[in-house]
């Protein structure tokens, strides 16, 4: 039994990074029905952005998020304004093809300037710290890992429940034409939206540097997860992507129980009866046009 209660804490603590690899992807398809094919690609940028930065200032790794965040945040509403805005439209073609072109040479750029030697931030002692509940020890990086995603997608929600950006947010969602009508420029609201999605997928970036070794090449199974965890928890819903990274999380967990070659594919597996019993996920909130 206690094995089965630790596989569960686990796989839920998983879920957590999860969650926070798929926040971004999910917001940009919630409010611009835009798939980022690079997602993936600029969560290995932000990791290899703090790498970078330590090798100039030596610092803890999650002082970098300081920098590396406004840094992606900036990159993101200027991408969005210069370079994505000019794809979207009815045919979604466009933006998949731009997007992985971006995917190609980021992972090229990296690639050149890195090397594909694999990579790690030193967390220090917070990577191997963990604290006792009964008689699990469960790690303290992984709950902080956990706690953030929380705090994350709590501010979000209170971004876009609360504030007049977020309500300007919610609504180019709901009708870009009928907001471009109220004198809103949709299009700018695009690139704030982009902008919130790369500070959160920077954040991402500098866990996961912390949380495993990296490389430039590491971009597309990163993507893979993000986008398994956004369709479990349904479309568009920023709750339903911490419900639907915790059900991946907890599968991968189950299947390394099993056998360490396992857990991926179960998460797979997870995500496949998810899309065959429920579709459009477990909490879906966008609306079709």
């Amino acid at each position: 039994m206690l094995n089965v209660i630790d596989t569960v804490v686990q796989g839920i603590l998983l879920g957590g990074l999860y969650a926070l690899f798929a926040t971004g992807l999910s917001l940009a398809f919630g409010i611009m029905r835009f798939v980022n094919i690079a997602h993936g690609d600029f969560i290995v940028l932000g990791a290899f952005a703090a790498l970078a930065l330590i090798g100039v200032v030596p610092m803890h790794p999650l002082l970098t998020l300081a920098i590396v965040v406004p840094a992606l945040a900036i990159l993101g509403y200027w991408a969005q304004r210069l370079i994505y805005n000019r794809t979207l439209g009815r045919d979604i073609m466009p933006p998949l093809l731009v997007t992985f072109g971006l995917s190609v040479m980021l992972q090229n750029g990296l690639l050149e300037l890195f090397s594909g030697d694999s990579r790690r931030l030193d967390a220090g002692m917070l990577s191997s710290a963990s604290i006792g509940i009964g008689e699990l020890s469960v790690g303290v990086f992984p709950v902080l890992t956990l706690v953030i995603a929380v705090a994350v997608i709590a501010g979000l929600q209170f971004l876009f429940s609360h504030t007049a950006i977020g309500r300007s947010l919610r609504a180019t969602s709901d009708d870009p034409e009928i907001v471009q009508l109220m004198a809103v420029d949709s299009r700018r609201i695009y690139a704030v939206a982009m902008g919130i999605a790369s500070a959160t997928v920077a954040l991402a970036g500098v866990i996961l540097g912390m949380t495993k070794a990296f490389d430039p090449l590491l971009g597309p199974p990163q993507l893979l997860f993000a986008f398994e965890a956004v369709i479990i928890g349904g479309l568009g819903s920023l709750w339903g992507t911490l419900a639907g990274g915790m059900l991946l999380g907890v599968a991968q967990a189950v299947g390394f129980r099993l056998d360490p070659g396992w857990g991926i594919l179960f998460g797979h597996l997870a995500f496949f009866a998810v899309l065959l019993v429920r579709p459009q996920g477990l909490f879906p909130k966008t609306r079709d046009h």
